[in-house]
Parts: structure tokens; sequence; C-alpha cells
């Protein structure tokens, strides 16, 4: 059993490392005033030059010890909005509630509909929604660690609002609610069954559903936050989804990135898990394909988990680039976009184009 100082050890030494390729320059700018922010957050806001008329919106939450922009320039957010015309979202916590700048995914009065940290998000999505004229059937978040618990916090209080969330390195809804229980969960023990786990979710809302399709990235050597958590997270939404283990449609592995995911009967995919071997905790990206930078959490494995969570979304449904002379083109999306098996071989070929020197 990993102890409370090796983890607390582990996340010190990872927050000292430094970017590879730079210092981080801010591309946010500040999203001002939203409402009454009982959770006392922060927020800036990302809105490319060439924004489509009615944009889909990306809630982006950055793990410990990390910030709005460090988050943004490790995973390459920014500039994919730029090439296709989505806003970004990031809440940013405060040292005044988070001594190591982490969401409070677990303190019961930051992760329960319409009180704390949840509810200042949904005030800034709120705003953004109304201001710039934002599709709200398209309105997705996504994070990292104790950001990417708190994506599930924000996937489980407010399934209304999301149309879906990408979990990466992060835990279950409601597991814990100390300090202390939240590091065991961390390390994987006393995780609950998974009725438990489903069940915690239904009582978070009134909603009953369509529910939001879920990603889990997870790293096999990930050595803060266990596994096992990835697992807990799907077993969490499978069952609300009614996807059962022989939903399953296959594992399919490209290279070092495996992926996992549930088919309904009509052909949607409302799950998907992502395991990349080999790696620890941290956002993969891939450095060599211009989207992303090295960094502490932002961890270069030649799988951009950005490139592929947008294309999942239908934020990026062509290997082309939209053009800003036509500020329309692919806003024409499902209600409920459903991430195509297709994918996954379109990644296999971007990396082997890119290899070529063929695209960039």
């Amino acid at each position: 059993m990993t102890a409370l100082s090796e983890t607390i050890k582990r996340l010190t030494e990872q927050r000292a490392g430094h970017f590879g390729q730079g210092s981080p320059t801010s591309r946010l700018t500040d999203l001002g005033d939203f409402g009454s922010n009982p959770g006392t957050l922060a927020a800036k806001i990302y809105v490319p030059s060439a924004p489509a008329q009615t944009p889909a919106l990306v809630v982006v939450l950055h793990g410990c010890t990390q910030t709005a922009e460090i988050y943004d320039y490790g995973s390459g957010w920014s500039r994919l909005a730029d090439e296709h015309g989505f806003i970004l979202l990031y809440p940013e916590q405060s040292r005044t509630n988070n001594a190591n700048l982490c969401f409070n995914w677990f303190e019961p009065g930051d992760m329960r509909r319409s009180e704390g940290e949840a509810m200042s998000i949904i005030q800034m999505v709120e705003m953004v929604c109304r201001e710039h004229q934002v599709d709200r059937k398209r309105v997705f978040v996504t994070g990292l660690s104790a950001g990417g618990a708190m994506a599930n916090v924000m996937l489980a209080t407010y399934p209304d609002v999301f149309a879906g969330g990408a979990i990466i390195a992060g835990l279950p809804y409601n597991v814990a609610s100390t300090i202390p229980e939240a590091f065991e969960r961390m390390r994987g023990n006393g995780l609950p069954s998974a009725s438990i786990l489903s069940a915690k979710i239904s009582d978070a809302s009134p909603h009953r559903g369509p529910w939001p399709i879920v990603s889990v990235w997870h790293g096999t050597r990930d050595h803060i936050v266990a596994e096992a958590n990835a697992n807990a997270i799907v077993m969490q939404w499978r069952s609300l989804h009614g996807a059962s283990s022989s939903s399953q449609l296959s594992s399919v592995s490209e290279g070092n990135h495996r992926i996992t995911t549930w088919e309904m009967e009509d052909g949607f995919i409302p799950i998907e898990l992502h395991s990349i071997d080999g790696m620890g905790h941290g956002t993969p990206i891939d450095a060599g394909s211009g989207l992303g930078s090295v960094g502490p959490f932002m961890l270069d494995v030649g799988v951009s988990s950005t490139a592929y969570i947008a294309r999942s979304w239908g934020l990026t449904p062509t290997f082309e680039k939209r053009s800003h002379s036509d500020p329309h083109q692919n806003d024409a999306l499902p209600e409920r976009p459903k991430p195509a098996p297709a994918d996954g071989i379109r990644g296999v070929i971007e990396n082997a184009l890119r290899s070529a020197g063929l695209m960039r």
C-alpha cells in the first residue's frame, strides 16, 4: 500500500518539473463576474478569432498545482479551438480554497448540485452560453486528476447541462467526503460496488436521462491515482446507460493506447475507456503533433488525448481545419454526439501521415 506521505512526495516532485518547450504564455482572458460564485472560484475563457455562429463549449478543469494557463499550454486545447471554432471555459482554483490548487471534488459542500464549487462552475457555463450564443446541446467537460474528479462531479450533478465528459486520471463521483478518504480512494482502496456507484449519480440530481457520454483515460503506471478508479468510473456510468458487460463492442490497441468501448443495440457508444500502457499520472499528449507541450503532469506518450476527445465529441469531424471563410462548416451535429469507431482508425492514419511528413 502506498503511504500518504509517498503520494504527497510524488505530487511535489512532479510539480517541480519544467515545461520542455518554453514557459506557458497565456492565451486566456478573465471571464469576469459570473454570479454569486458560492465556491469562490476564478474563471478564464478562450474565444477564437472566428468562432462558429453557434459554437460548442468545452469546460476544462486543471489538475492540482496547475493553473488554467498552464493546463491550456500543456494540453493544446486553445490551439485546437482556433482551428475549429469552439469556445473554452477554464474554471480556476485559488489557494484560499485549496493550498495545492486542487478542485475540492470530495468536499460535500462543493460536490452537490446548487452548492459550492459545482454551482460556481455551472454559473460560469450559463454566462458563457448566454453571452456567446453557445449551442446548449454541445456543452462538454474534461479535466485532469482532481480536475477529472471534478469533471465527474459536474456530469453527475448537472447531466442535463453536459452532452459528454472526459475524465483523465480522475475518480468516481461521491466516494469520499474527507481528506483521508480522498487519499484512500486515490490509492484504489474502499471503492464501492457498481450498484452503489450508479446510485450515487442517480441521487445527485432529478435528471433521469438521456445521460452524458463518458470517456475515461488512465495510465497503467499511475502511482498517484490508482487505475482501479478508471474501472470504477466506467461501472458508475455503465448501468445508467443500460450498457451491460455483454454490450462491450471490443478492445482495440493502437500501440500503447488501448480503447475499450461499449455499444448499444442502435450503435450508440456511451462509454469509452482509454488505457495508456506505461503512462504515469497526467494528461496524454503527442508533442510531435504540435498540439500540446511537455511539462509536469503533461506526458508525451505519442497520443493526444485533446485531439482524440475533440474528435469523439464531433468538434473536429474531419482531418481538415475549419475554414475561417466558412464559419458554419461542421456545425450540424447530432443532439448527443456518438463516438464513431472509425475515429481510432483515423488516429492511426493521422500518426502515420505525420511520421511520413505528409501532415502536420
